[in-house]
């Protein structure tokens, strides 16, 4: 039996209190000293902050639906954006109960890897890259479990994208016009190969100055099927990546300019280069990281994916057509980190700063908010993570024993045009490309990752 101790509004003051001194996550016990001993989210934080229906007091539940009927019951706890979309266009979501079990909120070797980072986790060089106690490039895993400064936080969305050695997806970009109409139907691969801070441990092909390989081939539609880019990172995140581009048109690779970050690859989508993973760009070429607040939030947090359904695509719903958002359940986040950065590197840059919601339980952002030069919201760039399990249904992760996790969606939406670019994580797409969450990292180096590579996907 759990005896309350605490009246309803504690929680939220201990966050702003914790705010205040430059304290880590948790309320009740720090949660980091929950996390390295595995034990329950429950020890951390007081029962209004774990629940809807205690926060609210009883007004909103679990298994609730918001709409424009109910919104301004959790106004507060929403992005601003996911506010306006539920109030004036047609957005709804259920709320599902809040996850307690850490082990669900990665893929299971990156935990095991954070696990041992709470004995010794990362430090910042004298260049501001993250290193290991003893000096050496990160191992894998939440390089700050308990992250208290900006830094920090971004630190550890910025190492590591998708939390695995290998990662390679199959994308649907449906982009909607003002009105609903359709005004793209994109398809694509996106392949991310890791170099450094991956789960085994080791550097891939001793590739020590580097960070990762990232490819994106464009499978559909017509004009745009064969463009496909290699991005090279480098470990030393003042460094601008290496971009290169294969266009069928010109039949050869070339080397692209990798500091006009803001501008569509393709045309009509509204992300850029910079959006996804709330860390789309080198770390440094960033800067002026701070948390602005940790408060408890609503958001897509450990949203499971539809793998029930046709390649995994989910229903959608709102907007003018009834076609703008995806269905989806949202979860009461008992703290959420919300970060702001600008772009330091950056003089022509359109966008002024950057607000990422980030779930303090994982180091994983729901959400970020890009802002222009006057300051007014410009693109939301909305992503949920989960699990690849549903049912009696499972698609494994690298070992082969615990269920994948990703991204599943993304919904990036331009509150100045009314435009948004409808993102899926598909289980196929194009001639047979598939996601992929094991593989043998040199034939997908070699497939993927190399001006070859991507002049050879590109002639097919």
């Amino acid at each position: 039996m759990r005896i309350r101790k605490y009246d309803v509004d504690y929680g939220r003051r201990a966050l702003m209190q914790n705010l205040a001194i430059g304290a880590g996550a948790g309320v009740l016990t720090p949660l980091s000293k929950v996390f390295a001993a595995q034990g329950e989210i429950r020890k951390s934080y007081p029962d209004e902050l774990l629940s809807i229906d205690a926060y609210t007091k009883g007004k909103v539940k679990t298994g609730d639906t918001i709409n424009a009927s109910n919104v301004e019951l959790v106004k507060e706890l929403l992005d601003p954006c996911i506010y306006m979309q539920v109030k004036s266009e047609g957005r709804k979501f259920r709320i599902k109960k809040t996850q307690t079990d850490w082990s669900t909120m990665f893929p299971a070797e990156f935990y095991e890897a954070t696990l041992r980072s709470t004995k010794s986790p990362g430090k910042f060089d004298a260049d501001g890259n993250v290193v290991t106690q003893d000096g050496k490039s990160w191992v894998g895993g939440l390089p700050f479990p308990d992250p208290k400064t900006g830094d920090e936080v971004q630190a550890n969305l910025c190492l590591s994208w998708g939390r695995a050695d290998y990662n390679q997806y199959a994308v649907n970009d449906v982009v909607l016009n003002p009105d609903g109409s359709v005004g793209y139907d994109y398809e694509f691969v996106w392949s991310e190969l890791q170099t450094q801070a991956r789960m085994d441990g080791k550097i891939f092909q001793n590739k020590a100055d580097l960070l990762r390989y990232q490819t994106v081939l464009f499978t559909s539609t017509q004009d745009v099927a064969g463009s496909s880019f290699l991005s090279i990172w480098y470990y030393d995140q003042r460094k601008f990546p290496g971009l290169y581009g294969y266009l069928p048109q010109f039949k050869r690779v070339r080397q692209f300019p990798t500091n006009q970050r803001f501008e569509p690859l393709i045309p009509g989508v509204t992300w850029f280069l910079t959006d996804p993973w709330a860390a789309g760009d080198p770390m440094r070429t960033w800067g002026e990281y701070k948390i602005v607040e940790r408060k408890p939030m609503l958001g897509a947090y450990n949203v499971t994916a539809d793998i029930d359904q046709p390649n995994w695509m989910a229903k959608v719903h709102g907007g003018p057509k009834g076609t703008t958002f995806f269905d989806t359940d949202f979860e009461f986040v008992p703290e959420v980190i919300v970060l702001e950065s600008k772009p330091t590197a950056y003089p022509r840059a359109p966008v002024g700063r950057r607000l990422a919601y980030i779930d303090a339980r994982n180091s994983i952002y729901n959400g970020n908010t890009r802002y222009d030069r006057q300051d007014k919201p410009w693109v939301n760039f909305e992503t949920a993570f989960g699990q690849y399990k549903k049912g009696d249904k499972v698609v494994y992760g690298p070992d082969g024993k615990n269920p994948a996790w990703s991204w599943t969606y993304c919904m990036s939406y331009d509150m100045q045009t009314k435009r948004m670019s409808r993102v899926r994580h598909l289980e196929q797409c194009g001639a047979g490309y598939k996601s992929v969450f094991s593989a043998d990292n040199e034939e997908m180096y070699n497939k993927w990752c190399t001006q070859q590579a991507i002049q050879r996907l590109g002639s097919v």
